[in-house]
């Protein structure tokens, strides 16, 4: 029984030390995948943030595109009604006919065309009698508006709400291709950041799976130095008895011997001094 136990304690031993060692093993990997996982997240954060930070300029462009836009439309409301009252003028005064904005921009159109194509001697001489015609007309046109005191005030407050809708329409292009660029850095970190924060899951759940296989590794350790324990236990126990039962013969012998030296004794025999010591320890003498 005791050698069975004792061969039993020997194998569990081995066990208890492949149980430590691949527990020990498992958790230097788990802490290896859980240090990668949290150096992802580290960097999906901050990718995270930095997509905030884009998505906040963005914001702040479209609403200055949205500011601007309220004052172009503004702008253009306020230049229909004076072309409308320009008009009204025009009729009144007997000044209809091409405006001389359009006169303006058609004379540099025509003049853009002579100075850059090639043209035959016909073509170029057609082209400078339109010009000339068209110059002709502008300046008779800007010359009554000179002399008509309510179309020329008409004319420069229409040119100048023009520029202004100009400066206003330039801006909300401005600021619109801003906001589309902080948009488009946006959506790229975003992306970027969710491709790391999946690759994190991953990590995350080949750690939990290596930590639950430490784990596991651990309560099979736990549970057989339980065992190791309590064989020690048994085995103490019968090795103890074995002890006591030793002794209790080895007594029962001793008290054997000593009472055969004392009915030798009591028959006036003569006995040796060790006999005599072995009378007194068995409380015979």
């Amino acid at each position: 029984m005791l050698k069975e136990l004792q061969e039993k304690r020997t194998i569990l031993k081995n066990e208890l030390e492949k149980f430590r060692n691949k527990r020990n093993e498992l958790n230097t990997e788990a802490s290896k995948w859980s240090a990668q996982r949290n150096e992802l997240n580290r960097m999906s954060r901050m990718l995270m943030d930095e997509a905030q930070h884009y998505k906040h300029e963005r914001d702040e462009y479209n609403k200055k595109v949205s500011e601007y836009k309220v004052k172009r439309d503004i702008c253009n409301k306020k230049i229909t009604e004076i072309n409308a009252e320009i008009e009204k003028i025009k009729k009144r005064c007997n000044l209809t006919g091409t405006p001389v904005s359009e006169l303006k921009k058609e004379i540099e159109n025509l003049e853009f065309r002579q100075q850059t194509n090639v043209l035959s001697p016909e073509k170029e001489k057609e082209l400078v009698t339109t010009i000339a015609s068209l110059v002709s007309e502008y300046k008779a046109k800007m010359a009554e508006i000179e002399r008509n005191a309510e179309l020329k005030s008409a004319m420069e407050k229409l040119e100048i709400l023009r520029k202004e809708a100009s400066l206003y329409h330039k801006k909300v292009t401005e600021y619109a291709d801003m906001a589309q660029e902080f948009h488009d850095k946006m959506i790229k970190v975003f992306k970027e950041g969710e491709a790391i924060r999946i690759k994190s899951d991953r990590v995350h759940r080949k750690f939990v799976e290596i930590q639950d296989e430490a784990d596991r590794q651990h309560h099979l350790f736990i549970k057989t130095q339980k065992e190791i324990r309590d064989l020690d236990k048994m085995i103490h126990s019968i090795t103890r008895r074995g002890r006591e039962d030793r002794r209790k013969v080895e007594r029962i012998k001793v008290r054997k011997e000593a009472e055969a030296i004392y009915d030798l004794f009591r028959h006036g025999e003569k006995i040796s001094t060790e006999d005599l010591m072995l009378l007194q320890r068995s409380d015979l003498l």
